[in-house]
């Protein structure tokens, strides 16, 4: 598409044109997933950080700069989503060391107390999510589902997965702080609910 097409789309967008959008979109999809993917090496990752970017961009929209592309902003935002998931990542990796070492002196009265604690949290924490934010968070990061498997299960949109992921990610960590949500993002099989 010329550099002339793509400017009108941008102004187009500006003036909140859904199907400007929608056609930016196309233009940029796969690319910003392959790029994100090469680096997360998880398609379901790469296809959060390539939705909270398009989300972005949509509440941006007013104020993004008439240029002939957007392909330099949309990098530097999917790069800085890569940087907090990978960020995350290593926290999370922390985490999980943390209960192989408490699984091996599960003896430990304190330490178990602490855990048992942390899950009351948690579950509480998730209890107070919408429905679809706790059944979506809970399938995603717990059982390992993926967005279409959630999709077909909840009988909602993919988008409406997506959203309710991202909502209640962000929801969990206003109630529970960054520590315990690292939990949440990469848990597997703490409790059930």
């Amino acid at each position: 598409m010329a550099e002339t097409e793509e400017s009108r789309l941008i102004l187009e967008l500006r003036a909140d044109s859904v199907k400007a959008f929608n056609e930016l979109y196309r233009m940029y999809v796969s690319q910003l997933y392959y790029f994100s993917l090469r680096y997360t090496k998880s398609a379901c990752d790469a296809e959060e950080i390539v939705h909270d970017v398009f989300v972005r961009l949509w509440n941006m929209r007013r104020h993004v700069k008439a240029t002939a592309t957007l392909r330099p902003l949309l990098f530097v935002m999917a790069k800085h989503y890569l940087i907090n998931a990978m960020r995350s990542n290593v926290a999370s990796r922390t985490y999980e060391d943390y209960l192989a070492y408490s699984d091996t002196v599960a003896d430990n009265s304190s330490q178990k107390i602490e855990y048992d604690d942390f899950c009351r949290q948690l579950t509480a924490a998730l209890n107070k999510l919408p429905a679809t934010q706790r059944d979506s968070i809970v399938l995603s990061r717990f059982e390992g589902k993926s967005v279409d498997e959630i999709s077909v299960i909840l009988n909602v949109s993919k988008q409406t997965v997506y959203n309710s992921i991202h909502l209640g990610l962000k929801r969990l960590k206003g109630l529970l702080g960054d520590i315990i949500l690292l939990a949440v993002v990469c848990a597997n099989e703490i409790f059930t609910i």
